[in-house]
């Protein structure tokens, strides 16, 4: 279903790189009771790269998050995967394509009633045929890798703190190699430290393990620490895309909005 508003809406600019596309997000649209919510999305997600998608409340990044993983099925568009469009795909098709895919969520989401490494080794006891050894030694790689206390491992969420959760979440999201990682408003409600942490996690997770990144956020501070390119959504609409850089140094009025409404607060 075209959108008659989205027909001369500015077009972002192309990214520019040698690495192929990982999610490649063309012409998106989506309404809900006839209300316009993503008109006329076009998003270039490069392998390898950590891509932050900016905007404040009401703009669209949860509904467009959710279609990213065939959460939502949009009215018309094409989302690229690796190259295959997941809008035209079945169940099994889609439950395939997931699996390359980690969630890491906004409150990170973990089972009150398993232990820290119990939450890390559920997705391979549910999805995998690995033996209790082999989950035991990829929880505790994984654990490592973000540097989590093994004196936590024992403990319920209830008893470890908020970025000790964020780590969790991160290392669950993580534990099956996926290619891709989402995650939904990482630093919503941290501290200024805990912010810090999580962000050297999301640099670490890009590094050590070469994951593609696409982060849903509205902190500035913290996107421009951690990305390779910004999107900003404004009204359904990505307005410009880019580097920090060229954020900056934006003439867009709305972006200047944005940035100037943030940097008066910090």
């Amino acid at each position: 279903m075209a959108n008659p508003d989205a027909a001369d809406k500015p077009q972002p600019p192309a990214l520019t790189g040698a690495a192929p596309p990982a999610i490649e997000v063309k012409r998106l649209f989506k309404s809900y009771g006839g209300q316009p919510i993503l008109r006329g999305i076009d998003l270039v997600v490069p392998v390898g790269t950590t891509t932050v998608i900016l905007g404040g409340s009401g703009q669209g990044k949860s509904v467009l998050m959710k279609h990213l993983i065939a959460l939502e099925k949009p009215d018309s568009g094409q989302i690229l995967i690796n190259g295959k469009d997941i809008v035209v795909m079945d169940t099994v098709q889609l439950n395939n394509v997931r699996n390359e895919f980690g969630m890491v969520f906004q409150n990170a989401a973990l089972f009150d009633s398993m232990t820290v490494f119990d939450n890390v080794a559920f997705p391979l006891r549910e999805h995998t045929r690995m033996t209790e050894k082999e989950i035991a030694q990829r929880v505790n790689e994984t654990l490592d890798l973000f540097t989590l206390d093994k004196k936590a491992y024992t403990k319920f969420p209830a008893q470890i703190s908020g970025g000790m959760r964020k780590r969790v979440g991160l290392a669950r999201a993580v534990i099956r190699q996926p290619k891709i990682v989402l995650y939904d408003e990482p630093t919503t409600g941290l501290d200024p430290l805990t912010t810090e942490a999580v962000d050297e996690m999301i640099l670490h997770a890009k590094t050590s393990l070469k994951v593609t990144s696409v982060v849903i956020s509205h902190d500035i501070g913290s996107a421009f620490k951690i990305a390779d390119n910004l999107a900003f959504l404004h009204q359904g609409q990505i307005l410009e895309v880019g580097p920090p850089s060229q954020f900056r140094e934006s003439k867009l009025p709305d972006v200047q909005r944005f940035l100037s409404m943030w940097f008066s607060k910090n």
